[in-house]
């Protein structure tokens, strides 16, 4: 976890950065991919003679297929067209195999050809489920939240992560208002529909994942594509960290509660990954 020296404005609360690149798969995502297949291989829904499958925009995919290359373990991932070729370039590497949905669809499209597959073959596969199995939210709460708090001291104050399965929002903040009741929770989506955030959902137009809890966020906060873009920019060119664009919302939407507080407040959010899954994507070349 490290601060943000230069980016922001002065008088600013301090604002931390949680690095989930360094992870051995490069995201935040090997967190609930372990948990989730650790649980299918405890209880028997996970043995040799099946696959597992499960719907992901990149990430997760990625780490279910590295597990899954240490175990021996067929993996089959249904993936939105529109993902970046690293993404599928290290899903391939792993030994993965790709099952490419309708960019048009996005992650919902991706879901549901999963689901699909899952019913048609049940003998066939174990269907991970990340939108839907608890121990997505369960990775989190036992690591990301217990991390925070001991990174931080306990001077936490405020906690700032993307919805996607949500899994991390979820996790995390549940732990972490365990900690400290009153710490503001502060969730991030895109502000429309068609963005293009990876792997975040737009929540009142997509397929809500079973595992969100509507409950848990003090705020929901919107963030154009072009600003958390322009934010990972910011981040490679003044801070030397390479993250992808939903770090960049994540610290769009972090500045904006940190400009309200004062010195004494702490802002926590998530850097999910790693630049180097970007560097395809013509933004990179935009802007300041």
């Amino acid at each position: 976890m490290l601060t943000l020296r230069r980016i922001g404005r002065a008088g600013l609360a301090e604002v931390r950065v949680k690095l989930e690149g360094l992870n051995p798969g490069g995201s935040v995502k090997d967190r609930p991919a372990r948990a989730i297949i650790e649980s299918a291989l405890a209880d028997g829904q996970l043995t040799p003679d099946k696959t597992l499958l499960d719907a992901s925009s990149g990430n997760t995919g990625i780490a279910y297929a590295m597990l899954c290359a240490e175990l021996g373990i067929r993996c089959e991932i249904c993936i939105p067209a529109s993902a970046n070729v690293e993404r599928k370039r290290v899903l391939r590497s792993y030994g993965a195999t790709l099952v490419v949905t309708d960019p048009l669809e996005g992650s919902d499209g991706a879901i549901c050809e999963a689901r699909r597959r899952a019913v048609e073959h049940p003998e066939r596969y174990f269907y991970a489920d990340q939108y839907n199995n608890g121990n997505n939210v369960r990775a989190h709460y036992d690591t990301t939240g217990v991390e925070i708090w001991e990174q931080t001291a306990g001077r936490v104050t405020h906690f700032v992560a993307a919805l996607g399965t949500s899994g991390t929002f979820v996790g995390a903040g549940r732990r972490l208002r365990e900690h400290s009741p009153g710490i503001r929770l502060i969730a991030v989506q895109p502000d429309s529909p068609f963005h293009g955030i990876e792997g975040v959902k737009h929540m009142a137009t997509a397929i809500v994942p079973g595992i969100y809890d509507p409950s848990l966020p003090d705020e929901v906060v919107t963030v154009r594509t072009e600003e958390a873009q322009a934010m990972a920019r910011r981040l490679a060119r003044e801070e030397g960290l390479l993250c992808g664009v939903s770090g960049g919302a994540n610290v769009v939407a972090a500045l904006r509660a940190a400009a309200g507080l004062d010195r004494d407040a702490l802002v926590v959010t998530i850097l999910p990954d790693g630049g180097e899954r970007y560097l395809s994507e013509p933004w990179w070349e935009e802007g300041p």
